[in-house]
C-alpha cells in the first residue's frame, strides 16, 4: 500500500491510498481510526478502485486544531480528495465517524455518491458508547506495550468474544504507536476537545440525514454487541428503508473487523447494487 498526499481546500496536507481499477469505492474510517482501518476488509472486496484517507488530524494528515475536526470539515475534505482523484462517484463505506460523515454527504453532496454503506452507525448515537469514547478520547492508553493493550482490549472493549489474541495484537499495532515512552495515539489530542464541543449539547434531529439517502443503494453492518448503535434505532432504519442491505455481526461490538463472513457478504452485497444501479 503506497500512501500519497492531496492539499485541502485550506492548504491542509491529507493523507491518501488509491490501489485497483473499477468502480471507486471510498471508504471512511473511524473517529480516531486511520487508512488502516479497512485493511482487513480489502483483501475480500471484488475489484474496485479502493480509495482511503487520513482525516486531518490523524495519522500522517496534518494536524489543524479541533475547530476544524468536524464533520462538515471532514466531509468537505472527502470531496476534495475525489476531485483530486478525477472521481464523480463514489459508492461510501463509512465506520462509525465515517459513515455519519456518509450521512452528511448523502443530504448535501448526494450527486457523488454511488451508495452508502454504514458500519455500526445510525441517525442516533447510543450515550452508552458515548460516554465510552469520551472516557478514552484523547489519552494515551497505560499499556506499556502492543501486546498489554491488546490484552486490556480483550478485557474492556463490550460487545466481543472469541476474538484470537493475535487478532487483537493487530489492532493494537494499528491503532496505537510503540515509542520508548509507551505506547501513543495516532491522531491529535485536541480530537478530544472538538469530541466534547461537538456533544456538548443534546444532538439534532439526523433522521432527515438518513431520509436523505432515498435513491441510493444503502446497506447496514452491525456489531451484534454495539453500544453504539441500538437495535432500536436499526429497526426504525429498517422501516424507513426495507431495501436496505442488513447484517448483524455476532460476537463482535463497536466496530465489527470487517473481515467476518456476515460483514464481507453484506459490503459485497451493496457494492453489486452500486455497480448496477439497483
Amino acid at each position: 500500500m503506497t500512501t500519497a498526499f492531496f492539499r485541502a481546500a485550506d492548504g491542509a496536507r491529507l493523507a491518501y491510498c488509491d490501489e485497483g481499477a473499477g468502480m471507486a469505492v471510498l471508504c471512511l474510517a473511524g473517529l480516531t481510526r486511520t487508512i488502516a482501518d479497512f485493511d482487513a476488509l480489502a483483501p475480500h472486496l471484488p475489484p474496485c478502485r479502493l480509495i482511503r484517507m487520513d482525516y486531518r488530524g490523524r495519522g500522517q494528515s496534518d494536524r489543524t486544531g479541533a475547530a476544524s475536526y468536524t464533520v462538515p470539515v471532514e466531509a468537505r475534505d472527502a470531496l476534495a480528495l475525489l476531485d483530486h482523484l478525477a472521481v464523480a462517484r463514489a459508492a461510501l463505506v463509512g465506520t462509525s465517524r465515517g459513515g455519519l460523515i456518509g450521512l452528511y454527504l448523502a443530504a448535501t453532496a448526494q450527486p457523488r455518491l454511488l451508495g452508502l454503506c454504514l458500519i455500526d452507525v445510525g441517525p442516533v448515537i447510543a450515550p452508552a458508547g458515548l460516554a465510552r469514547i469520551k472516557a478514552l478520547l484523547g489519552r494515551n492508553p497505560a499499556a506499556p506495550t502492543h501486546r498489554a493493550q491488546a490484552e486490556a482490549m480483550a478485557r474492556a472493549l463490550p460487545g466481543f468474544a472469541h476474538v484470537p489474541a493475535e487478532r487483537w495484537l493487530a489492532e493494537a499495532r494499528r491503532q496505537f504507536a510503540e515509542t520508548a515512552e509507551g505506547l501513543r495515539i495516532t491522531y491529535d489530542p485536541a480530537l478530544r476537545e472538538a469530541f466534547l464541543a461537538a456533544y456538548r449539547d443534546p444532538p439534532g434531529d439526523a433522521w432527515p440525514q438518513f431520509d436523505a439517502c432515498a435513491g441510493l443503494p444503502l446497506a447496514l453492518v452491525r456489531g451484534a454487541g454495539s453500544d453504539l448503535l441500538s437495535r432500536e434505532t436499526v429497526d426504525d432504519m429498517r422501516r424507513r428503508r426495507p431495501d436496505m442491505v442488513y447484517a448483524e455481526v455476532p460476537d463482535r461490538g463497536h466496530v465489527p473487523f470487517l473481515d467476518e463472513p456476515e460483514s464481507v457478504a453484506a459490503i459485497r452485497s451493496f457494492l453489486t447494487r452500486c455497480e448496477s444501479g439497483a
